[in-house]
């Protein structure tokens, strides 16, 4: 005869499905390593955000294949159970609840016997300990430590614990003096579930600076290949009408044709023209001709304060850049 679950099981299940029923988006973390009063507080930080039970490895797996008749593609979560683990419910993207869980994620000291996360190493330089005992403390975890000028230096930059090795108990208590604190404590999210799909996290581990960065160069060269080829969109018929207006001007002036917009830009060139002529023969010119010739140079000669209105305009030119690639992100939403 099948015997009765413990009630505290029967607990555990039902909020469980509670959490899967009420949530979109149904996350497995792991949470090996945080001390109880730490994930209290992180619990605590996060409400409002995220629904989160600890509950044991196996009720959370029994937990996703019950529902999974209910959420199509849910049991497939069961897949990153390891270690002490978790089950969150949000409401968030996965991508959004992936930089939630991350910024959970503080350094801590090791306290011996760990596995290394990444190489762990000092620098050579001072230290602000006093001589003393200290010194042989160093030595005997492997720092090659010495009294130098009253003080307490690390003589030589040296690999303490390689990634992947354990950390040694007099290395973790000499990292811990040294504030050097290499582990990282936080929710460390595994799988993600969200209509249907399963993404693991380090699919959700997106450069945000690098995305943006490509994606507003993706605009701006997608608008210029609508602009070359006069695609018209809501976005690209006003470039394309100025564009235009701007290649009829340069035909019309290019083949002198007079009317109302381009008499007085022909007059400006026939007369530009004309003084860069005159410049090759000051011998033939008359008085009123070397008079305008010697206004048109003082006017084109730099006034004392250009050099300092130079830098103002470089600046000015970077904002008004700045300012639209803003815009052009807005016009692209």
């Amino acid at each position: 005869m099948d015997r009765e679950p413990a009630a505290w099981k029967k607990e555990y299940m039902k909020d469980l499905r509670q959490v899967i029923k009420s949530n979109p988006v149904i996350a497995i973390v792991n949470v090996t390593g945080i001390p109880a009063p730490q994930l209290q507080n992180m619990r605590g930080g996060l409400r409002g955000k995220i629904t989160l039970v600890v509950a044991k490895n196996n009720l959370i797996d029994l937990a996703l294949k019950e529902m999974d008749s209910e959420v199509p593609g849910l049991g497939g979560l069961a897949d990153y159970i390891d270690g002490q683990c978790a089950l969150i419910g949000s409401t968030d993207n996965p991508f959004k609840l992936y930089k939630i869980m991350e910024g959970t994620k503080t350094p801590s000291p090791a306290k011996g016997g760990e596995i290394a996360p990444m190489d762990i190493e000092v620098r050579a330089g001072e230290t602000s300990f006093k001589p003393g005992p200290i010194v042989g403390d160093f030595q005997q975890a492997g720092i090659p430590a010495a009294i130098e000028g009253g003080k307490v230096v690390i003589k030589k930059d040296k690999l303490l614990v390689k990634e992947g090795e354990p950390i040694p108990l007099k290395v973790a208590q000499m990292l811990t003096k040294l504030e050097i604190f290499p582990l990282i404590v936080g929710m460390d999210l595994r799988g993600v579930y969200e209509n249907g799909l399963v993404f693991k996290s380090d699919v959700l581990a997106i450069d945000e600076k690098k995305f943006m960065g490509d994606l507003l160069g993706a605009i701006s060269g997608t608008l210029g290949v609508a602009l070359h080829i006069g695609y018209t969109t809501p976005v690209t018929i006003r470039p394309l009408i100025s564009k235009g207006h701007s290649e009829a001007m340069n035909v019309a002036l290019f083949a002198g044709i007079t009317n109302k917009k381009t008499i007085d830009l022909l007059i400006g060139l026939a007369n530009g023209k004309m003084l860069a002529l005159a410049m090759k023969a000051p011998e033939a010119l008359d008085e009123e001709l070397k008079a305008v010739l010697a206004g048109a140079a003082a006017a084109a000669a730099p006034a004392p304060e250009a050099k300092a209105e130079k830098k103002e305009e470089k600046k000015e030119e970077k904002v008004s850049e700045e300012a639209a690639a803003a815009g052009l992100g807005a016009l692209f939403g």
